[in-house]
């Protein structure tokens, strides 16, 4: 019997796997392949793939010709072929005439997405849409009431596209059906709930967090998807400039002060802090988070999850931890001028404190915390450096193509020698036409130096701070951008998406 190594989805006949349920080909470990010759070829691993594929080239009038392949190499092609047959558009027609209030049935979890298939209608619905965005490497999947339909948006690399406009009866049950899933009260249509869905969806561990709010014309869903399986991202891996991961990497170093990660929601905080986290995580550390909520289990770090309902915030808990001997911390966000200042306190008595804040840029993130009602001497004392990002799209490295520059973007790039050429997607079967695949950060890191700290103790403004940190070497997020744009990495457009202009670089 021959031996393969791997299984490409081209050489993979899809009409072979219209009648077979994922359920059995993945319980007897086979994958037919191909008709060829009168024969059923399939990859085989063992002796049930073996009697399967008799069994269905008997039905099929072929001689069964089985290969050899490892069973994590059958398993693996499985999902992924299965997730490409299985369709949203599918299940639509299947919609009208249907009985949409009898969706309420128990869910019971692991069980695989793609194993669903037998399913009322409005289930197979939901569970194709996650499937597809799952596909799709979505973080979110947006379910709005309109008034003669829904939408089902994506976000995909940070931007939403529409992906399906169902008809307007099936709002009430796809929404109870998400409600069921996690865990919500299904009669309650008045207020905001929120919740938390753990699936498989092709083989690959979910996390699915729901957020779901009341609006004029019904409820509106909001469906964020963590891929467990996918691990958290090492500092090195977040497309940090080498003098920006060497200073970051000093500051982390420090046995105590705040550190702080500021941006947009969306712009990847938490993962620059996991990041973080994954570092500094020793036997030697006792480490411990407050977040909200959890979204990655981090091994040997002590978790903890707010919960307004009972009264645990991030300020109670934060300082509950201070009672654990920590020496580092980690806060979710500092929301309140409370949270604040029990920070400050914990890294003025020795404690390594890492958090995010929502702000525009590093040098802002200073004059947030006073404007909270933290005095400057305290800011000044206990901030040790503040990291700003943001995340682009990056090229799409299959389509990738040169082209020359016209003299408005050269004057953009505001360099001496600009560049004769610059880079774009033109759009492929990878990245769907877009021209852009995957994300990186853009990244400015304000540290701290004395000539910060006494302009913080004097209450200067963010915009005097950032030009005196520019004259004395602080690169801002505008420049590092321009060096990825130069590097072929990410477009002039996708920055100037997400960023403004530097009045003064």
């Amino acid at each position: 019997m021959e031996n393969i190594t791997a299984i490409k989805d081209d050489e993979v006949e899809l009409s072979l796997l219209q009648d077979l349920p994922l359920a059995y080909v993945k319980g007897n470990a086979f994958l037919p392949l191909r008709r060829q010759d009168g024969e059923l070829v399939a990859a085989v691993a063992d002796n049930r793939g073996v009697f399967a594929l008799r069994d269905l080239a008997r039905s099929l009038e072929l001689k069964p010709h089985p290969v050899l392949a490892g069973e994590t190499i059958i398993l693996d092609a499985i999902n992924r072929i299965y997730s490409r047959t299985s369709s949203m558009d599918e299940v639509m027609g299947d919609i009208q005439g249907e009985d949409l209030t009898m969706v309420a049935t128990e869910f019971e979890s692991p069980k695989d997405l793609l194993e669903l298939t037998e399913e009322a209608p409005i289930i197979r619905l939901l569970n194709a849409l996650m499937m597809e965005a799952v596909k799709e490497k979505a973080s979110d999947i947006h379910i709005e009431p309109y008034e003669k339909g829904i939408d089902v948006r994506f976000r995909v690399d940070g931007i939403l596209h529409k992906v399906l406009n169902p008809p307007r009866i099936v709002q009430d049950a796809l929404v109870s059906r998400i409600k069921i899933m996690a865990g919500l009260d299904i009669a309650e249509k008045r207020l905001p709930q929120d919740g938390r869905i753990k699936l498989l969806a092709g083989g690959k561990n979910i996390d699915i967090r729901v957020s779901i709010i009341p609006t004029a014309l019904g409820e509106r869903a909001v469906l964020r998807l963590l891929d467990r399986q996918a691990g958290v991202l090492s500092l090195e891996m977040l497309g940090l400039s080498d003098s920006i991961l060497t200073g970051f990497k000093e500051a982390l170093s420090r046995p105590n002060g705040i550190i702080l990660v500021t941006g947009p929601t969306g712009s990847g905080k938490t993962t620059t802090l996991y990041a973080s986290l994954l570092r500094l995580n020793t036997e030697e550390r006792n480490i411990i988070t407050v977040e909200d909520p959890v979204e990655y289990q981090l091994s040997g770090i002590g978790q903890m999850q707010v919960n307004p309902r009972i009264g645990l915030t991030f300020a109670s808990g934060l300082r509950s931890i201070l009672r654990q001997d920590p020496d580092i911390m980690m806060v979710g966000e500092i929301r309140d001028l409370e949270t604040a200042e029990i920070a400050v306190h914990a890294s003025l008595t020795g404690h390594l404190v890492l958090s995010t804040l929502h702000t525009n840029d590093a040098p802002s993130a200073l004059t947030r915390l006073m404007d909270m009602g933290i005095e400057p001497f305290l800011v000044a004392s206990s901030l040790v450096s503040v990291l700003a990002q943001r995340l682009v799209r990056g090229i799409c490295p299959h389509c990738r193509g040169p082209y020359a520059p016209s003299s408005r973007e050269t004057d953009y790039l505001g360099v001496e020698s600009p560049p004769a050429q610059l880079y774009r997607g033109k759009g492929c079967h990878k990245c769907l036409g877009k021209g852009y695949l995957g994300r990186t950060g853009i990244y400015e890191l304000l540290q701290i130096t004395p000539e910060i700290r006494t302009m913080i103790s004097e209450r200067k403004d963010a915009q005097t701070i950032r030009s005196a940190a520019i004259k004395t070497g602080f690169r801002t997020m505008q420049r590092n951008a321009v060096e990825k744009i130069i590097k072929g990495i990410t477009t002039i457009e996708e920055v100037l998406r997400v960023t403004q202009r530097d009045s003064e670089t």
